[in-house]
């Protein structure tokens, strides 16, 4: 008999455009074509994948929506407004749902953010990246650091209480001072969430074909652990590897993708997953990539570029890769009904795992990372890949 039950459901609208292009950035992101973003061309695509999506799992209520891009804050208030609302006629909402808009602070026009939460926008997170104008330049970016600081009034404004301020380290020229400098800003502005993630050189990507004159391994790594502190003294709960909130503002939409939930994925390049304990499956697809594309597909069946089962032997690395991304790890009853494998099969990479240092006994049942395992997540997510 099977262990696998239907886990939470969650929904990922994908909106692909952005002013410009980030050196840095291997995300599927396109800049704006010269005719300006198709808006209603690309939201009723959306619509039409929407219900053919939804047909997957009929009955099954929403958790969390999260508008990603790209720049989402390119779209009107009123075309994410048309999506949500042909969300909750298709499928159940929670009363508790949480709906998450991307936004970039050089794309908002003042009161923008009233018109996103009356369209139903109960969060946002603003892609800040630096409060350093001259680290913003490097970047790319098109914003100043006094636009981050406008975003975040004209969210008070608005009644938008919960927002998260994304950050990067370890940025060109950086140094101590200024990584530090970037996190004190960020928690004047009070934040109930604050992502934090080191520059990487991603493959195909301007800054991996010249890059630029990045801070060392070692300097790096004082940022990470001088930040951790500032942002602990602050009040900030580190949950996830990138991850620090408020007490009770966790991202919800982040969480279900890192204890495995279902995702609804809609959009050019999307991906989703979605459970059916009835039949013992697990299944993953992915949009058309290119917006072009996505757009010209004659029917939602052809805007599917890849649609597989998850086979059971690869159930938990795929698992263990998310959830080993949490601080409080996983318990053996979550592995079981999320991926209908019994406990057993952990056996050996566990062992492998407590053996290295990298993963210990989680109080109540379960395992989580050790601050070694945290450091070196990729081995100790590749110790469950199947053999």
């Amino acid at each position: 008999m099977s262990l696998l039950r239907d886990p939470p459901l969650a929904l990922y609208v994908h909106l692909p455009w952005c002013v410009r292009k980030c050196p840095y950035c291997d995300f599927n992101s396109h800049a704006v074509p010269s005719i300006g973003v198709p808006q209603q061309p690309y939201v009723a695509a959306l619509l039409d994948d929407l219900a053919f999506a939804a047909t997957d799992c009929a009955g099954r209520e929403i958790v969390s929506v999260f508008f990603g891009g790209g720049t989402p804050s390119l779209f009107a208030p009123a075309a994410i407004a048309q999506v949500l609302a042909a969300a909750r006629d298709l499928l159940p909402f929670s009363p508790r749902a949480e709906v998450t808009l991307e936004a970039n602070p050089g794309t908002l026009e003042h009161g923008r953010f009233a018109d996103y939460a009356a369209a139903g926008v109960n969060r946002v997170s603003l892609g800040a990246q630096s409060f350093d104008d001259s680290r913003l330049e490097q970047l790319g970016r098109i914003h100043a650091s006094r636009e981050i600081e406008a975003a975040v009034a004209d969210l008070r404004a608005s009644g938008i209480d919960n927002f998260n301020l994304d950050l990067m380290y370890a940025l060109p020229q950086q140094t101590l001072d200024g990584a530090l400098r970037d996190i004190d800003r960020a928690i004047e502005l009070a934040p109930t969430h604050i992502s934090h993630y080191q520059l990487t050189l991603e493959p195909g990507t301007p800054f991996a074909r010249r890059p630029p004159p990045l801070p060392g391994e070692d300097l790096s790594d004082e940022m990470l652990i001088a930040c951790q502190e500032r942002l602990a003294a602050a009040g900030f709960v580190q949950y996830e590897v990138s991850a620090y909130a408020q007490p009770a503002r966790q991202c919800a939409h982040n969480l279900n993708y890192w204890r495995y939930g279902d995702y609804l994925g809609i959009g050019a390049g999307a991906h989703g997953k979605i459970t059916r304990a009835d039949y013992d499956r697990i299944l993953r697809t992915a949009r058309l990539r290119h917006p072009a594309a996505y757009l010209a597909a004659a029917t939602p069946s052809g805007r599917i570029a890849e649609s597989a089962e998850i086979a059971a032997r690869e159930r938990p690395f795929e698992f263990c890769l998310n959830a080993l991304r949490l601080l409080e790890g996983f318990d053996v009853g979550l592995f079981e009904s999320r991926t209908g494998l019994p406990r057993t099969i952990l056996e050996g990479p566990v062992a492998a795992a407590r053996g290295r240092g990298l993963l210990t006994d989680r109080p109540g049942g379960g395992w989580l990372p050790t601050a070694l395992g945290r450091r070196f997540l990729n081995d100790l997510q590749g110790l469950f890949l199947p053999n």
